[in-house]
This record gives C-alpha cells, sequence and structure tokens, in this order.
C-alpha cells in the first residue's frame, strides 16, 4: 500500500483537457505500438464513445473512455473536465494502469492545481510483483501526500485472502519518504493475530528505526522464549539492534547488537545481559566484539574478543550445536602489514575455556603475549624461490611452564614443471630458540636441524566412451621423499603444539606436528596415486580414487609427553572414492587401514540424494577405533501437495545416546508458508535439551515466530525454504 501509484496518472489527464482544446490526433489502440517507450513527452490518446464541451470551458467525454500516454492508461464510463477550475472528475468502473499497478474504483474527483481530491472504493494490484488489497477511499492532499481509509493488503490471489494487513488509516508522505499506519491489525485464516495502534515505515523500503518482527518459540531448559528487536538506523553507515528476550524460566534478557562502516573502520559488536536468571540463580551475560581498522593501504589492525559469564551460557541459551560445542573463546589483538614480498603481523591472543561438568576437564591453551612473525616469499628469474617463516612469541600460563619462543625457518625450493608432472626439491634450516622461566629444568634451549625433500609426480590421461557418452580418465601418481635428523627434544615443553590428524593431506607435510614445539626426524616416503573420471564435454568429475601409504626408513625418536613411538615401518593405508555419480547421486568414501594387524582404523562413508531442490537425502556414517562410531541421516522431502517433512538423526553408537534429532513440517499455501521443528540436542556429556519451533512466513511481509531456518540449514544439508523453490508440489 506504501507504494501506490497514480498521481502521475492524473497529471496525465490535464494534458488531456488540453490536447481537447488543441485538437485530438486519434488512433487505434492496435497502431500504438510500445506505448511505455515513448516516455513521458509522448502524445496523449483519448477516445470515448461521445467527447463534447458541454459549456465555454468543460468538455465532457463518455461511453468507454480511455487516455493513453506512455504506458499509462485510464479507463472510465464518464469523464468530465473543467478548464477553468482545472478540476477533473470521473464516475464508473474507474480503472488507472501503470506498469507496475492497476486501480479500480467508483468514482475520481481531482484537482490538477493542487492535486487535491479523492477517489472512491479504490481496488488495487501490483502487477509486477504479488500484492493487491483494497479501501473505502483515498484522499488525496497534495501531489505528494494522501490517506487512505480502512485499506487492506495482502499477496494471496483473489477470493482466496487466507491473511491480510488491515489499516484503519494510512498516511503517505512521498517527501519524506514515510508512511504512517493506524490501527494496524494482521488477520490469519479469519483470526487477528497481531494488532499495533500505530506504526510507520519507509516508502522505498530504505532502513528505518522501528520494531521488527518478533521471534516467539520454546525449550526445555528455558521455557517460553520471546524475542522482540527494536531496530535503531542511526546513519547510513552504523546502524543498532536492541532486542529484549523474555524467558519464562529464567527471565528477561537485555541485548544489543551495534554496527558500523567507516572509511577506515567497521565492526559488528554484540552483548548480551540476563539479570537474576531464575534457573541458575546469578546474572549472566555475553560479549561479542569484531573490529577492524585499516591504518593504510597496507596496514591493518583488528580486535576480537569473546566471553561469557559461565561455562553453561550456550548451553542453557542457544539451540545450534556449533555453539553448544563451544570449548575456547578467543580473543586477540592484531596488527598486519605486507610491504613487497614481506609480510609482518603483531598479535596478542588469549582464551577463555567453556568446561563440561560432566566431562573430562579441557586442558586451558597457553596465552600468545606477545606473538610477532615476519615472511616473504620471493622468486628470482631462475624459478627458484627463497622463502622465510620466523617468529617471535610469549607463551603465558597460570599453572605450567612459561617462555619464550624464537623461531625461524628458511627454505629454497626449485619447482620443475610441464604438462605431464612436476618435480619440486626443497632445502631449508630450522632453527628455534626457547628462554623459560623457572619451572623448567633448562633456562634456555636451542634447536638447529636441516629439512630435505623431494615431491614428484606424474599425469597421464586417456579418453573413452561409456555408454554412448565422451569421458577421460587420469592416472596421478605422486612420490614425496623427506629427510631430517634426529634432535632430542624431550626437555622443550609443549606450548602450542599437538599431532596433526593423520590423513591423506597430512602424508603430504614435512612434519606431522603442528606448532612449533616439535619437529620429527624423518627418513620418509609417501606414495599415492589418483585416478579421476571426468565428463569429457563438460569437465564434470563423476569419479575420484585415492590410494596412498607413507613408509619409514628409521624408527621414530621425536614425541610428544606421553605419546608412545610408532612400532611400524608404515603408515596406515589410505583409500578414498568420491565423485557425483549421477546428476542426483553423490558419494563419498575414506576407509583407513593398519595394514600390519589388517584392522580398520576409520572410515567414513556419505551419500547424498538430491534431485531436485527441495528433495534430498543425506546418509552419514563414521568411525573412529575406540572413540567415535556414528550414524548421521538427515533430509528434506516433499509428503504430499504442498507438505514437505525434514528430519535428522544423528546417533552415538560408541556412546548408545543421541547427539541431534530433528523432525520438522512445512506447508506452503502459496501467499504463507508455516513450518514447525522439534529438536532434541545433547549439551552435555548426560544432558539434553528439547526445543520447538513454529514460524509462519508471511510472502511479502515477513516472518512471525522461532526462526527455525538457521538450525535446519545448519542440521539438514541440501536444505530449501519451500519459498525458494520454483514449483511447490
Amino acid at each position: 500500500m506504501s507504494t501506490l501509484p497514480g498521481l502521475a496518472l492524473f497529471a496525465l489527464l490535464l494534458s488531456a483537457g488540453t490536447a481537447g482544446a488543441e485538437g485530438l490526433v486519434l488512433k487505434r489502440d492496435v497502431e500504438l505500438g510500445d506505448p511505455a517507450a515513448a516516455g513521458k513527452e509522448a502524445p496523449l490518446f483519448l477516445m470515448a464513445d461521445r467527447i463534447e464541451s458541454t459549456a465555454p470551458d468543460v468538455v465532457e467525454a463518455s461511453g468507454h473512455v480511455e487516455a493513453r500516454q506512455a504506458g499509462q492508461n485510464f479507463f472510465a464510463d464518464w469523464l468530465r473536465y473543467d478548464f477553468a477550475l482545472n478540476e477533473i472528475e470521473a464516475r464508473g468502473d474507474v480503472r488507472l494502469e501503470q506498469p507496475a499497478l492497476q486501480v479500480e474504483g467508483d468514482a475520481l474527483k481531482l484537482d490538477l492545481d493542487t492535486y487535491s481530491g479523492e477517489f472512491t472504493r479504490p481496488v488495487y494490484r501490483f502487477t509486477t510483483q504479488p500484492g493487491r488489497g483494497e479501501a473505502e477511499r483515498i484522499d488525496f492532499l497534495d501531489k505528494d501526500r494522501f490517506t487512505l481509509t480502512q485499506a487492506t493488503y495482502t499477496t494471496c490471489p483473489v477470493d482466496d485472502a487466507d491473511w491480510f494487513l488491515k489499516v484503519r488509516d494510512l498516511d503517505i508522505d512521498k517527501t519524506r519518504d514515510l508512511g504512517v499506519a493506524h490501527g494496524a491489525s494482521l488477520h490469519f485464516l479469519g483470526v487477528p493475530i497481531l494488532y499495533t495502534p500505530w506504526m510507520d515505515f519507509s516508502l522505498s523500503g530504505a532502513r528505518k528505526s522501528g520494531v521488527l518482527a518478533p521471534t516467539i518459540g520454546t525449550t526445555e531448559r528455558s521455557g517460553f522464549d520471546l524475542l522482540v528487536p527494536y531496530y535503531l538506523n542511526l546513519a547510513p553507515n552504523y546502524d543498532a539492534t536492541l532486542h529484549p528476550r523474555l524467558l519464562s524460566k529464567r527471565g528477561v534478557q537485555l541485548g544489543g547488537e551495534f554496527r558500523y562502516l567507516l572509511p577506515s573502520l567497521q565492526g559488528v559488536n554484540r552483548l548480551e545481559y540476563l539479570p537474576d536468571d531464575a534457573e541458575a540463580d546469578r546474572s549472566r551475560w555475553s560479549m561479542a566484539l569484531s573490529n577492524t581498522f585499516r591504518l593504510g593501504a597496507a596496514t591493518q589492525a583488528g580486535m576480537l574478543f569473546n566471553r561469557v559469564s559461565d561455562d553453561d551460557y550456550f548451553r542453557d541459551l542457544s539451540n545450534l550445536i556449533s555453539a553448544t560445542s563451544l570449548s575456547h573463546l578467543n580473543r586477540e589483538f592484531w596488527v598486519t602489514t605486507q610491504q613487497g614480498a614481506w609480510q609482518a603481523e603483531l598479535r596478542a591472543q588469549s582464551f577463555q575455556t567453556l568446561q563440561d561438568s560432566t566431562a573430562e576437564p579441557i586442558a586451558e591453551p597457553y596465552a600468545r603475549l606477545p606473538h610477532a612473525r615476519l615472511g616473504t616469499l620471493q622468486s628470482f628469474g631462475n624459478g627458484l624461490e627463497f622463502k622465510l617463516e620466523s617468529e617471535a612469541t610469549r607463551f603465558a600460563h597460570s599453572s605450567l611452564t612459561e617462555g619464550t619462543r624464537v623461531l625461524a625457518y628458511p627454505t629454497l625450493r626449485l619447482p620443475l614443471t610441464n604438462t605431464y608432472g612436476f618435480f619440486t626439491p626443497q632445502v631449508g634450516w630450522h632453527s628455534t630458540y626457547y628462554a623459560l622461566d623457572d619451572r623448567a629444568a633448562d633456562d634456555s634451549i636451542t634447536r638447529n636441524l636441516p629439512i630435505a625433500s623431494l615431491d614428484s609426480g606424474v599425469a597421464f590421461d586417456r579418453q573413452f566412451r561409456f555408454r554412448g557418452a565422451d569421458y577421460e580418465q587420469t592416472l596421478e601418481p605422486r612420490a614425496y621423499y623427506v629427510y631430517a635428523p634426529y634432535r632430542d627434544q624431550d626437555a622443550i615443553p609443549v606450548f602450542d603444539t599437538a599431532l596433526l590428524d593423520f590423513s591423506y593431506a597430512q602424508m603430504f607435510t614435512e612434519n606431522q606436528f603442528i606448532g612449533g614445539d616439535r619437529v620429527n626426524d624423518a627418513n620418509q616416503l609417501t606414495l599415492a596415486v589418483t585416478s579421476r573420471f571426468s565428463e569429457a564435454d563438460s569437465g564434470l568429475e563423476r569419479l575420484q580414487f585415492t590410494l596412498g601409504q607413507r613408509y619409514y626408513f628409521s624408527d621414530q625418536l621425536v614425541t610428544l609427553p606421553g605419546v608412545a613411538p610408532r612400532s611400524s615401518n608404515a603408515t596406515d593405508l589410505l583409500a578414498a572414492a568420491s565423485g557425483q555419480i549421477t546428476r542426483s547421486w553423490r558419494v563419498d568414501a575414506a576407509l583407513q587401514v593398519d595394514t600390519e594387524n589388517g584392522t580398520v582404523i576409520r572410515r567414513n562413508f556419505g551419500t547424498s540424494y538430491r534431485p531436485a531442490p527441495g528433495r534430498t537425502l543425506n546418509f552419514g556414517y563414521r568411525f573412529i577405533d575406540q572413540t567415535t562410531e556414528q550414524v548421521d541421516l538427515s533430509g528434506q522431502w516433499p509428503l504430499g501437495s504442498r507438505w514437505y517433512g525434514m528430519f535428522r538423526y544423528n546417533y552415538s553408537l560408541q556412546d548408545d545416546k543421541l547427539v541431534e534429532g530433528l523432525a520438522g513440517l512445512e506447508y506452503n499455501a502459496g501467499c504463507w508458508a508455516v513450518r514447525g521443528v522439534v529438536q532434541r540436542l545433547a549439551t552435555k556429556e548426560d544432558q539434553s535439551t528439547d526445543a520447538l519451533f513454529v514460524q509462519l512466513e508471511l510472502t511479502g511481509m515477513g516472518r512471525i515466530g522461532a526462526n527455525p531456518l538457521d538450525v535446519l540449514k545448519q542440521s539438514v544439508p541440501g536444505y530449501r525454504p519451500s519459498n525458494e523453490i520454483s514449483q511447490t508440489p
């Protein structure tokens, strides 16, 4: 309703009166071609069964009156124009047409000097987007201001108004880009569900301060959940949102978010505070700050600060598994710069560790106070590349050995490549110095060792036909050798180092440890082969097979504290297969086998079936020896005309418990959709929480209720809201 045009068409009628006095040029409608292409300067064409002058300054047209100009059309049974008063009056099936709008009514009266007048019983319809409505009358105050009385709006089809917005009075002011509604109520299936005595909004859809759609839901741990956001449009480049939240079991949570975007500054900062939580018997809060500052063309600074009042904050107040499973909240300040081929970084970082009272304690990471890094990558004319990675870090901890680590690792590599393969030798020198506090056996430690590697591979390909289609197969063997001598590192504390998870990518790294406190001794060779099957025309990879294993020529001597050295001369065998088998089916599988004992250490299998939007089925199985065995089923599927079902079943066979369960239904009526979701989510080792989401989405108006979309998109890969699917079954 806020975009009702029509005034431009009334100005058109002023031109019609003038043309009538000077003599009209009549043409048949079929001869006009594309009237919109001519623009505002196009001639006006007036047609009627009868056109006459009833007085010196009055022209009347009756019987199928039509006025057309530049794609704007006017129709009526009777039209009267008074030249002296510059006033127009029309009656009987009055209709205004513009490219995006059509308005019909009983009668129109308009002063073309002041653009004041009235239009009775108007019925309007947008022609380029869903939307229609009616009113008792439109009162025009001037060219840019008018008022609608007892107006309605809906995006539902004619004779099927499942929902509509009804407004007692709607004031439109184009000069202020403002619409003001009095006595607005939202009706759904004949029942008023929302009411506001007053609201205002932007006519152009620009950002404007005001109340946003509320979010309503319920959870087992917090009870009835009502969130009513209020948006503050402070300036074009910064705004704020206040979001008070009522939790029936806990109390009222106050929250706010501030966003800004300046030439050299940008950020998003969020605060939440729940005073006197009735369930936890304490006040609770969270803070999430993210800001970036540009200090120059190649220099940036920034900060991240995340903190909550207690370990269970996210478990009690969030319904996303990504939030409830958080263990470490990052806090850091940093400055980075790049000058030519050199990059530098200065960072201070610490963490808040969230403990689960029902599980084993989580080790608190070291803080880096501060961390400095300097690096470069330079290429020479003969193809030789020089790379330097260096850093200096002060590690701080409340109960463990503290110290400073200085590390430098320069390397030289010569990549030799051609169309059928590559050959890349590399040598480097890894040097590290430690200065430790009194809790360490040695106050300083130095470690130096050379590292050499050779990476090589070739690629063969062949063309073949299968079931009448052309395909290409590649065979890509690869060999990667690393040598690093043994250095005793048992006295070096472990500040930030862990064993890399064994994977295909890890087999092609120099160091099996991540972090700088351990450098493995290595005399090893990795052999792997990959074969790909692709469509010759489109390049779509239908299938890929990979097989790889690392072989050791010496015993392992460098380990982490408490970790036994390996006892075999080879790693487990890795095998993987994946591909878009058909346009609808995709398969991903991986296997890790201990070749000495013949046992499977890991196996992952996943497949998805997605024949069309809104039709997706996913199956996954994950096994890690003695720690993890899970099955994961999820999907979205039409259950009938306009109905969709969604589900997820993620079950831990190892722990004999449900990790996440979800079931939902969605119904799309065309101009509205409703979706309901029930979720059970494990929040601790022996605890879970249930949540209910019910949301009503009105096309062209917004969403009302608890928002399940984030949960569905995260829990059901491939999920699409029904109104984003081109064809609803």
